[in-house]
C-alpha cells in the first residue's frame, strides 16, 4: 500500500487543481504588471539612502502559498506543471506588452506614451522577472518536497517556511541583480531594495500560514487525500 505522499504523487488530480493553478497563474501576471512601478517604504535614511521595493511585492508573495499548496497536495509532478504553465503565461504577456505597445497608436489614441512607459516592459526586467520565476518557484517546490519526504507528520510549518526562505532568496536575488544592477545610484540601494524585497515576502509567507494550513486540509479533505500534516 502506498505512503500518503506517494498516493499525492501518482493520483490524477481534481477540480480543485485547476482552480489553484489559475489563481496561481492570475496572480503572477498580475504582480509583474504591478513591478514595473517602484515603491519607497521609507525615504532618507543614511548610508542606504531609504527603503524600496516594487508593486509586485504586493501579491507576488502569494504565489509562493499557492506553490507551497501545490506541492504538498499535489507533490512535485504537478507543482512543476503549474510553474511551466505560469512561466509560458508570463512570457506571452510579456511579449504582447512589448508588440502592442511597439504599434503605432491608432485614430484617437493619445496614450501610447503612457502604455510604453508602463507595459512596454524593458527586455532585461521580462528575463530577470521569468529566471528569477523559475528558479524561485521550482526550488521552492522541490524543497517542500524534499523536506516532507523526511519530516515526522506535524510539521508542515517547517516545510512552508524552509521552502519559501530558499525559493524567495533565489527568485529576489536574481530578479534584482539582473534586472537592476547598474540602474540603482548605488550598491547599497540596490542590495537595500534586494533585502527589502525578500524579508517582505518571507514574512507575507510566516503570516499566511493559518491562512495555508486550512487551505491545504480542506482541499486534501476535498480530494480525498489523507491529512497528514
Amino acid at each position: 500500500m502506498p505512503s500518503g505522499a506517494e498516493v499525492e504523487t501518482t493520483r490524477s488530480p481534481g477540480t480543485t487543481y485547476a482552480v489553484v493553478m489559475a489563481v496561481f497563474c492570475g496572480l503572477l501576471l498580475i504582480s509583474n504588471v504591478a513591478a514595473t512601478k517602484t515603491i519607497t517604504v521609507v525615504d532618507d535614511l543614511p548610508l542606504i539612502q531609504g527603503i524600496f521595493t516594487d508593486g509586485g511585492a504586493l501579491l507576488f508573495p502569494l504565489t509562493y502559498v499557492l506553490g507551497d499548496v501545490l506541492a504538498e497536495v499535489y507533490g512535485l509532478k504537478h507543482a512543476r506543471r503549474a510553474i511551466i504553465v505560469g512561466f509560458f503565461l508570463a512570457a506571452l504577456a510579456s511579449v504582447t506588452f512589448l508588440a502592442v505597445a511597439a504599434a503605432p497608436p491608432g485614430p484617437g489614441y493619445t496614450n501610447q506614451e503612457a502604455f510604453q512607459a508602463v507595459l512596454g516592459f524593458v527586455p532585461r526586467i521580462v528575463v530577470a522577472s521569468l529566471i528569477g520565476y523559475l528558479a524561485g518557484q521550482f526550488l521552492n517546490a522541490y524543497v517542500l518536497v524534499w523536506l516532507k519526504q523526511r519530516a515526522r507528520p506535524g510539521k508542515l510549518w517547517h516545510r512552508l517556511v524552509g521552502s519559501t526562505v530558499v525559493g524567495e532568496f533565489a527568485d529576489t536575488a536574481l530578479f534584482c541583480f539582473i534586472a537592476f544592477a547598474g540602474l540603482f545610484p548605488s550598491w547599497a540601494e540596490l542590495i537595500s531594495f534586494t533585502i527589502t524585497g525578500y524579508i517582505y515576502k518571507v514574512a507575507v509567507e510566516v503570516l499566511f500560514l493559518p491562512v495555508t494550513y486550512a487551505v491545504i486540509r480542506a482541499i486534501k479533505r476535498r480530494e480525498g487525500y489523507p491529512a497528514d500534516a
